[in-house]
């Protein structure tokens, strides 16, 4: 087990909010992050900012905009972190790193993005940021061009998986109804994704606007102690095990379709924390698109290569099956703010395992919960686990 638990944590709706600031959205989860911990602004030995930022926000060099929080919070180290769309979960093993290192007590960790006051060519441009340039600076449809690719790729090798995508995308958007933290609380159901419409068109390849992760603007942040001291607060969620693998960037130099830094990831992971992927009680998932959850179920070990599609199939994966995947609606309802989702994932996996989910969305005792954050076309790879002290 690492030396770090989670003892505090806030979040914002995910959604788009045309009156809020990358400023007032850090602001308002550091405060209240704190505030959920039980601490002082002056407890805090050391802060952590996830901000991918790459052109949505005008402000950059953002690290001290969480010293806005409290004058309290002056001077104390304050790193901003960025792994592409896995920021989040950087800032937090960043968190981790320094109270294992004995170098803090107290990490205050705030994940946060703006991203829907972006003109959508600008969007496009900014997320193709965290591709390799040379390679797939031109594809048609930004990132979600990457993943069709991806998705065109696995359909040719694997057959069509069309009703697979449709399946995760109506249980991720089920799953969401019941989040209040959600961008998108509807449920609509299997035909509606399955099926090209005027309101479903096709995005990049073989994916739809329903296999797709929204645009959004949010923030969350957790507060972070040592095992011991988490002991003293009023409530602790132990980090059992965490593990980063990153990869080469240009896909030219892998093979794509199998997602070998995400294997890595939960290799490590479930090595360090003596663990079996069949002992977790459920996960959260980095569903960017609903072809990226199909081949997560793989990279995890959940299925064979290239039989995904039995996970979703055969139910495993819904809230009721023997790993639920994604209860809080994963990107795909909850929304995608790129520097806070990790921070969000981890957020969102203490509240289950604290009882203190909302209602609908929490599970029935669960006892360990795994997190999947991924950063490009499963190029920055981190894997978290995470279980109620004892």
């Amino acid at each position: 087990m690492t030396a770090a638990s989670i003892v505090g944590w806030a979040h914002t709706p995910f959604g788009k909010f045309d009156a809020e600031t990358v400023e007032g959205l850090v602001v308002k989860v550091a405060n209240e992050a704190m505030a959920d911990a039980g601490i002082a602004a002056s407890d805090v030995d050391e802060i952590m900012l996830g901000h991918f930022n790459a052109g949505f926000s005008p402000q950059d060099f953002t690290a001290s905009l969480v010293l806005q929080a409290n004058p309290a919070l002056r001077f104390k180290p304050t790193t901003r972190v960025e792994n592409a769309c896995a920021t989040g979960s950087a800032a937090v093993h960043q968190g981790i790193r320094a109270i294992e290192a004995g170098a803090a007590k107290i990490v205050l960790v705030v994940g946060v993005e703006q991203m829907t006051r972006t003109p959508g060519p600008e969007i496009g441009k900014n997320l193709l940021k965290a591709s390799y340039l040379p390679e797939d600076g031109d594809t048609v449809g930004g990132f979600a061009g990457v993943f069709g690719k991806i998705a065109q790729a696995y359909f040719q090798k694997y057959g069509d998986q069309s009703d697979a995508l449709a399946m995760i995308a109506a249980k991720n958007h089920k799953n969401g109804v019941a989040n209040p933290y959600a961008q998108m609380r509807k449920d609509f159901g299997f035909e509606f994704c399955r099926a090209e419409s005027d309101k479903n068109p096709f995005v990049a390849g073989p994916l739809k606007r329903t296999d797709c992760s929204l645009v959004s603007d949010g923030a969350a942040a957790l507060v972070l102690t040592d095992a011991e001291t988490a002991k003293s607060m009023g409530k602790a969620i132990n980090i059992r095990a965490t593990a980063h693998a990153q990869d080469f960037l240009p896909m030219s130099k892998r093979d794509i379709l199998q997602f070998e830094g995400c294997t890595t990831a939960w290799q490590r992971a479930l090595q360090k924390g003596g663990l079996q992927l069949s002992d977790l009680s459920f996960v959260e998932t980095h569903d960017c698109f609903t072809v990226a959850e199909l081949i997560e179920y793989e990279a995890m070990g959940l299925t064979p290569k290239g039989q995904g599609a039995r996970a979703i199939m055969e139910g495993w994966t819904q809230k009721d099956g023997k790993l639920p995947v994604n209860p809080s609606g994963g990107l795909k309802a909850k929304g995608h703010p790129i520097g806070a989702t990790g921070v969000s994932m981890h957020v969102m996996t203490a509240m289950q395992l604290a009882g203190q989910a909302p209602e609908g969305m929490q599970l029935k005792d669960p006892q360990l919960g795994g997190i999947f954050n991924m950063g490009g076309a499963a190029v920055a790879n981190y894997v978290s686990i995470l279980e109620p002290a004892r």
